[in-house]
């Protein structure tokens, strides 16, 4: 009879159950950390040991890997100093079980230092193998019982490794293809254009490569850049593309706030907290757990609010203005300014522990300047976005849109072109049309006379002189325009 048939005739009735209850754990389960734990409580408890070790090795065995390791009490145990190294490497060293009933007393393991400082009573020790390679180890130990395992534990102890072990295998491939999943997800996203978010430039293409890779964590995102850059946009799809998409996304402006209302917003408020708090009020952190939540303009709070905001970000909890009462809440932050907070928090005028907080994944975005190149882009999304998808975008108010500097950048872009399409009374939207701070300043110093003359000047080089077609674009009559080009000539 093959003797592994033999040992299992000799296990009990409760260590049958035990191997079945694990092999259906092993079967169902993915995920080797909550598996290593579940199962080793068990084998401690079939036992009655007082601490099991699942290890694998490394060299040298000092720096072997925890994969786990708990007590009697279903506790983890973090150190593996706390097991015997000597135990350890004897068993990485012969590579076969065993079984010591009275460690003390055996002269060839009473030496071991951790012995003596753990007073380990018994053990027993089997080691793992994966694809017939020496991985690791089971260890289970006792400091109170000389003779708490027997011969039979041992065989219990053998046949679960072997379970394991063709666990192992399967549990470590499907992980393997999660990862390499993963990787291959994040390279295809990568190249992917963000929600709500025009652009191809290099600099755009780089700021949706850090936000497909941030979008999984649920790491704080400070978003810098001047203002209008799309920090608010930015925001919404960092949300959009992470495991909380399904949750709220929430955002609050900072700037111009009185502190205690933007407090209580923030937090919350408990009924009497202040002269018209008549009943009790959730606060934003509380109604978005479970989602994102933006707060735009960072650098504005006040120090004795950025304190409130530091305890969020470190121990996810709030107290509402008026409470005692500590409160949990879920929510995965975003932030943004257009401030430099290093040089606020040098000048201590912002917290530093709260700016290192903040600054765990920080992305800048590019000034319109610095995409030029998706000016055409944003103007036929902004064209659409305005029902005028008809209109026509002439290259020469391209390349005066793409001359401009854009100091408000793309939401400035966005206003003086919805501005343009008002007086664009055609399906062509020419130079003129496009109204930029610049001119806007220079035509209040100008008559309408002066101003009718510079747009006529302007038409009649772009049309060659041909008086029709200027006429046409302008949407006057031809005699309107010759009398206007006499007016041009000097007298």
């Amino acid at each position: 009879m093959d003797p592994q048939i033999e040992h299992l005739e000799t296990m009990t009735g409760q260590q049958y159950e035990a191997l079945y209850q694990i092999s259906e754990w092993l079967n169902k389960n993915n995920e080797s950390k909550s598996l290593m734990n579940d199962a080793l409580d068990l084998v401690i408890g079939q036992l009655k040991a007082e601490r099991g070790l699942f290890v694998r090795f490394q060299d040298p065995v000092q720096e072997s890997e925890i994969i786990a390791a708990r007590n009697i009490d279903h506790a983890d145990i973090e150190d593996l100093s706390q097991f015997s190294s000597g135990l350890l490497e004897k068993l990485h060293q012969e590579k076969q079980p065993y079984l010591f009933h009275d460690v003390g007393s055996d002269p060839d393991l009473s030496h071991f230092e951790s012995v003596k400082i753990h007073q380990i009573k018994s053990v027993i020790g089997v080691p793992i193998k994966l694809n017939r390679e020496d991985w690791g180890a089971i260890i289970v130990d006792s400091t109170k019982d000389r003779a708490l395992f027997t011969d039979q534990s041992l065989r219990f102890l053998s046949f679960f490794a072997n379970l394991l072990s063709l666990s192992l295998d399967r549990i470590f491939k499907i992980e393997s293809l999660s990862d390499e999943n993963q990787r291959l997800l994040n390279q295809i996203q990568s190249t992917q254009p963000l929600p709500d978010i025009v652009g191809k430039s290099a600099a755009m293409q780089k700021v949706a490569s850090m936000i497909h890779r941030v979008a999984q964590t649920d790491a704080t995102v400070l978003l810098l850049g001047e203002s209008g850059t799309g920090k608010d946009l930015a925001a919404r799809a960092i949300h959009q593309l992470s495991k909380r998409k399904n949750g709220p996304f929430l955002a609050q402006f900072c700037g111009a706030i009185p502190d205690s209302l933007l407090s209580s917003e923030l937090f919350g408020h408990k009924r009497g907290a202040f002269s018209g708090a008549v009943q009790d009020k959730k606060g934003l952190f509380e109604i978005t757990s479970g989602g994102t939540f933006f707060l735009d303009e960072i650098g504005d709070i006040s120090v004795s609010l950025q304190s409130k905001l530091l305890r969020v970000l470190q121990n996810k909890e709030i107290i509402r203005l008026g409470d005692t009462q500590v409160r949990t809440v879920d929510v995965r932050m975003i932030v943004a300014t257009n401030k430099d907070l290093f040089a606020m928090v040098k000048e201590e005028q912002f917290r530093e522990d709260l700016y290192y907080r903040l600054n765990v994944f920080p992305i800048t975005l590019p000034a319109l300047r610095e995409r030029r190149e998706d000016i055409a882009a944003l103007t036929v999304h902004f064209m659409q976005k305005y029902d005028r998808p008809e209109v026509q975008l002439m290259p020469a108010t391209l390349r005066k849109l793409e001359r401009y500097e854009w100091p408000g950048n793309v939401r400035e872009l966005e206003n003086i072109l919805q501005r343009a399409l008002i007086l664009c009374d055609g399906d062509q939207l020419q130079p003129d049309h496009i109204i930029l701070q610049q001119e806007q300043n220079q035509s209040n110093d100008r008559t309408l006379k002066e101003i009718e003359q510079s747009v006529l000047k302007e038409r009649l080089k772009q049309f060659n002189n041909n008086r029709t077609a200027t006429a046409e674009s302008l949407g006057v009559s031809v005699r309107w325009v010759q009398m206007r080009i006499k007016e041009l000539k000097p007298a």
